[in-house]
């Protein structure tokens, strides 16, 4: 009985806890600011762009852990109420990432 409690918490909180960064979808960046970068500057801002999503994800784990855990111990989903969710910002650098990568093959970087 208390697995079946447990989960229905879960369940209803889980709607409403930061998204796995890794479902994140990236968000519309236009290649059009990358496109006088030359392939050096390009592959530069790759590796930054790749540093900073993986700081970004480890915030959002971070804050998806302590919304699971704000659910089960006061069925509030903390860290999205507090403004620690990143979501906006995990979809800002995915979608330049694909705008640099768009711009690399194009010019056969």
């Amino acid at each position: 009985m208390k697995r079946i409690v447990l989960g229905a918490l879960v369940a209803a909180g889980g709607s409403a806890c930061a998204k796995d960064p890794a479902s994140i979808a990236p968000s519309y960046v236009s290649q059009v600011g990358f496109q006088s970068w030359s392939c050096r500057q390009l592959a530069q801002e790759a590796q930054n762009l790749a540093s900073a999503l993986a700081q970004a994800s480890a915030q959002q784990e971070r804050a998806r852990t302590n919304d699971v855990v704000g659910v089960i111990f006061i069925g509030l989903p903390v860290s999205t109420l507090s403004g620690d969710n990143i979501a906006p910002e995990i979809a800002r650098l995915k979608g330049e990432q694909e705008a640099v990568r768009r711009v690399m093959i194009s010019k056969n970087c």
